[in-house]
């Protein structure tokens, strides 16, 4: 899947999203951060895990580390049952690249953990489609559009 895809996602589902193409490149939180003229607070991440070959999605704060304990605690399974998704993975179950998974747009729906940190940001940057397209939307559209469960998901 593309930019493009995630486009028609975007305007078949009414989401306040606006895509952004920074003219330098991105690699890191801090980089993005700079790129789009914000602080790395606004950027975020989405992880996929995989709970038993269960894809769920973990969303949280770009430098924040996901705790694994909070996802395995979430589902009653030991820390060891949540695996972080491979790239083969990611690409399977989200049709994007490591480094340009958008919060959805998938081509199937996939249950969402929403950290509350990223709910304080009143704008975010996330993943657009590939490694050199962010969104930028409220965390509020996130969450209504993901249907996402709020969860502390790191120690921040």
């Amino acid at each position: 899947m593309t930019p493009d895809d995630l486009a028609a996602f975007i305007r078949s589902n009414g989401i306040a999203a606006e895509f952004v193409r920074p003219d330098a490149p991105t690699p890191t939180v801090e980089a993005a951060a700079e790129a789009v003229g914000t602080t790395p607070d606004s950027i975020i991440k989405s992880v996929l895990f995989l709970i038993r070959d269960r894809p769920v999605l973990a969303i949280a704060g770009g430098l924040d580390p996901i705790d694994q304990r909070a996802i395995a605690g979430r589902f009653g399974v030991g820390r060891r049952q949540v695996k972080l998704a491979g790239a083969a993975d990611v690409l399977r179950v989200t049709g994007y690249p490591i480094g340009g998974v958008p919060p959805f747009g998938y081509p199937e729906p996939v249950e969402t953990l929403l950290d509350p940190g990223v709910l304080a940001q009143p704008v975010v940057y996330g993943g657009g489609g590939d490694h050199h397209t962010l969104i930028r939307l409220s965390p509020g559209e996130i969450r209504r559009v993901t249907g996402a469960e709020v969860l502390p998901l790191t120690g921040a």
